[in-house]
């Protein structure tokens, strides 16, 4: 009788649990979408870390072809990040600002701060200090506005477009990403051109600089870039493919209340800064 018992204990423990049902916040398949591959930038640095971009064209389309043309151009290979300020940006591009821009890259496009609509599939039930409404757009970018105007927020993670004191300065060959919170205080002052999907982790991680502003004082310290590439300029069977989380459907609308409103123990205000709310990514493929 021993065995019997014991096997039966053995199919009980082996036996799997039912699954658990989905909660109306989570997403279906349907709900996740490509990104197109020249919309996916690639950053190799040193030390085997990569870090991918995700462009919008959409939202900034001469800045974002700019970054096409140097990305084409290999234009930021052998480059550096030489900026790391502490609880603000990580900079990266040509040290020496002098390095000639490649071919077809306008040098002073028109300042791209704003956004001509407020296109938002979902709105954050609060205004926030920054803006009187924001919400997300439904191919997934976080966006605010004044009433009057509308643009993308420096969020963690997002890619803008460095420059000198005047506004067409920046030809989006020296780009940043905040490493604190937010840099919301960015807003409508610099271009958006994307946000990291994947390897935010090593630009948020490097040595922080002692110098003023953040920029490093020797090459030393500087970590090199080894190659910038758009998916699309890769070959096909080595692509990373990624998709992004569609916002217009109900399942993301209870996932922004259910961040707004979380369940005890969480402590809840009924609305949250479009900066904590996370638009997920993910590599095509995976669950």
């Amino acid at each position: 009788m021993l065995i019997p018992l014991l096997m039966m204990l053995a199919a009980g423990q082996a036996a799997p649990k039912p699954a658990a049902p989905p909660l109306p916040s989570d997403a279906i398949a349907a709900d996740w979408r490509p990104i197109p591959d020249d919309e996916l930038m690639i950053i190799t640095l040193t030390g085997n870390r990569t870090v991918v971009v995700r462009l919008a064209p959409r939202l900034a389309p001469q800045h974002v072809a700019n970054v096409r043309k140097l990305a084409l151009a290999h234009w930021w290979d052998a480059s550096s990040v030489y900026r790391v300020q502490e609880n603000w940006v990580t900079q990266w591009g040509d040290v020496t600002e002098k390095k000639p821009l490649a071919v077809g890259v306008v040098a002073s496009p028109a300042a791209e701060f704003d956004i001509p609509v407020f296109d938002a599939a979902q709105r954050l039930s609060r205004a926030d200090a920054y803006s009187t409404m924001s919400g997300v757009t439904a191919d997934g970018w976080p966006i605010a506005t004044d009433g009057k105007a509308a643009w993308i927020p420096h969020c963690y993670g997002t890619v803008g477009v460095a420059r000198d004191a005047l506004p067409n300065t920046g030809s989006g060959s020296e780009l940043f990403t905040p490493i604190s919170g937010a840099a919301r205080r960015l807003d409508r002052n610099y271009t958006v051109v994307g946000r990291i999907i994947e390897g935010m982790k090593y630009m948020s991680a490097m040595p922080r600089a002692a110098a003023a502003d953040g920029f490093y004082a020797t090459g030393e310290e500087r970590t090199w870039i080894l190659s910038v590439r758009l998916a699309s300029d890769v070959p096909p069977a080595e692509r990373p493919r990624f998709e992004y989380r569609s916002t217009d459907n109900p399942r993301f609308a209870a996932y922004i209340r259910l961040r707004e409103n979380p369940a005890a123990p969480m402590i809840g205000f009924g609305g949250i800064d479009i900066c904590d709310l996370p638009l997920a990514t993910r590599r095509a493929g995976t669950q």
